[in-house]
């Protein structure tokens, strides 16, 4: 591969007008409209290399104009009079959501070309998509399992497609999509210009890069340094706290901070459900997003959310991928993502296009390296902060009901008020009236803080710390054994397969009501794994878990007394 190319400041602080990267007028013009009035660095990096046909491996977070990198040089390249029976380019991506956007994007920016742009996904009539395959378009974006189907019903036709685009990768490949990008593009000509864009670089996406793309351009705009000076507008801080305060500790960090639109990331569907009550009950305008909810169901919250009528979304991380919400102030990890790839893509959300972004982690103490790993990745510092006490609180509160009087103040239109006012004043001090007024408006503004402060822990650190959590851990799961007994399911896939056990710890408590801690005992063969779960979940994980895939496969699942005599005691 090409050495990677160097994202000089010096150069990168140069302004480079659209025209000087040779864009066709059309395509200025629409730039123009949108208000576009010059390149990001990653739109000035990848553009020039794109447009000479080289393929292209991009390193770069959600909001640095990647959309534009890719879809600029594609329209570039097509001409209305090249119209062939099959699409021109390929566009895939992890998402529903992330299709609509693309293909919007590519809608404005080719509107003048008059390019056919399609995005086909999963929940959607696929009557639509095969009128509009058979009426032809010039742009596909799809999500790979989508296309698989389209490709397997002879509908959509690859072989004159001349540009694959593979945004997210790295997302795409966590979802499992690994074998069906591989089938997708043999299905395209040897020919092709292949670009890859991801917001991490890990060995996996190494990996698929170096099968499909030929002596690729690399460019890294790298996940600490998202964007020109875009990361390091995003605050990052978190809060070390035990899990049974973690709900309280939420309500009064976002008490303190206040934001104006929020995604509040949890593990599962139940602690998605779970929280959005316990926030709704503080008085916060949340809404739960989760895989369980229908694509109606996701519009209207998001439509919510867009047009202020919520606050907080709380979200799994598979609902939220694709999500672009431009009021997005905070982002909060209220469970720790398992990765640090996964931490870049939540944080990725805010501080975008050069605004100014939270990030919020609450960190149990067993949790406290994930945050050193975290510091090290993107070598950008986590203040780790005392949770607000509340003393905080009340005092915050203060601050809100003196700025609240002095805009009222400065509204002015006061008088209809003088008839309650000097009547008082014959019979107390005009201050003793004033403070009064305050209280007034002071407890009318909500419910007083709570009266007892959340308790400061230490984080389990070193080894003799670390052995001690174990222990603790494993002691709580031989100790513990649900009302009802235990049930031991045979799951029909294993290490031949890399089933990990966070592997099937995720999958069984993003599909089922269970809850990590839920589930007992897991042991992984070379071609089946045991897991025990709670008897009275037992048919509900297996029925999950059979409309469900792990690491891209759909597994027999069943009781395990159903092998018991092929399975050596």
């Amino acid at each position: 591969m090409s050495p990677t190319t160097p994202a000089d400041p010096a150069e990168l602080s140069d302004p480079v007008g659209f025209a000087e990267l040779g864009l066709r007028p059309e395509l200025l013009r629409a730039l123009a409209g949108l208000g576009y009035e010059e390149p990001t660095p990653i739109q000035r990096e990848a553009v020039p290399p794109l447009l000479e046909g080289r393929d292209l491996l991009g390193q770069a977070a959600t909001g640095t104009g990647k959309t534009a990198a890719f879809a600029l040089p594609v329209l570039q390249r097509w001409t209305d009079g090249a119209r062939g029976a099959g699409p021109a380019a390929l566009v895939l991506v992890p998402t529903r959501e992330l299709a609509v956007q693309v293909a919007q994007a590519f809608h404005r920016y080719g509107r003048e070309l008059g390019a056919r742009v399609l995005p086909i996904y999963g929940g959607q009539p696929i009557g639509r998509q095969l009128q509009a395959l058979d009426r032809g378009v010039d742009v596909v974006v799809a999500t790979p399992g989508r296309a698989l189907d389209h490709l397997s019903r002879g509908t959509l036709r690859l072989g004159e497609v001349h540009t694959v685009v593979l945004d997210e990768a790295d997302e795409m490949l966590d979802m499992g999509f690994v074998e069906d990008i591989d089938a997708i593009l043999e299905e395209t000509g040897e020919q092709r210009q292949t670009v890859l864009f991801s917001a991490t670089m890990p060995a996996r996406v190494d990996g698929i890069a170096r099968r499909h793309l030929r002596d690729p351009v690399r460019i890294r705009m790298g996940a600490a340094a998202a964007a020109e000076g875009t990361a390091p507008l995003v605050r990052q801080s978190a809060y070390l706290v035990s899990r049974a305060h973690k709900p309280a500790a939420l309500g009064r960090v976002l008490d303190l901070e206040a934001p104006t639109a929020a995604i509040v990331f949890c593990r599962t569907r139940g602690e998605v459900d779970e929280l959005t009550e316990i926030l709704a009950g503080r008085g916060h305008q949340a809404e739960a997003l989760h895989g369980g909810m229908s694509q109606e169901h996701r519009g209207r919250v998001m439509g919510r959310l867009r047009g202020g009528a919520v606050n907080l979304l709380v979200a799994t991380d598979v609902a939220a991928r694709g999500l672009d919400v431009e009021q997005l102030t905070h982002v909060v990890n209220y469970s720790v993502p398992s990765a640090v790839e996964a931490y870049v893509h939540r944080i990725g959300r805010v501080g975008r296009a050069g605004r100014e972004g939270v990030a919020i982690t609450l960190v149990e103490p067993r949790e406290h390296r994930m945050i050193k790993a975290i510091e090290r990745v993107t070598g950008q510092r986590v203040a780790v902060e005392k949770v607000p006490t509340v003393a905080d609180l009340r005092a915050r509160r203060l601050e809100l009901t003196r700025a609240a009087v002095r805009e009222s103040l400065l509204a002015g239109d006061l008088d209809r008020f003088r008839a309650v006012v000097e009547p008082l004043t014959d019979e107390f001090d005009l201050m003793e009236v004033a403070l009064a007024a305050v209280r007034v408006a002071h407890e009318s503004t909500g419910v007083e803080a709570d009266d007892q402060d959340i308790p400061e822990i230490a984080p389990v650190t070193g080894r003799r710390g670390a052995e001690r959590g174990q222990a603790g851990g494993r002691a709580a799961r031989r100790g513990r054994e649900p009302d009802g007994g235990v049930a031991r399911l045979f799951i029909g896939a294993g290490r031949g397969n890399g089933i990990r056990p966070q592997d099937l710890v995720g999958a069984i408590a993003g599909e089922s009501r269970l809850r990590g801690r839920d589930i007992g005992a897991i042991e992984i063969a070379e071609r089946f794994s045991l897991v025990e779960v709670p008897e009275a979940a037992a048919d509900e994980v297996i029925a999950a878990l059979s409309r469900s895939t792990i690491k891209g496969k759909r597994p027999t699942v069943r009781r395990e007394r159903e092998t018991a005599g092929r399975r050596r005691r």
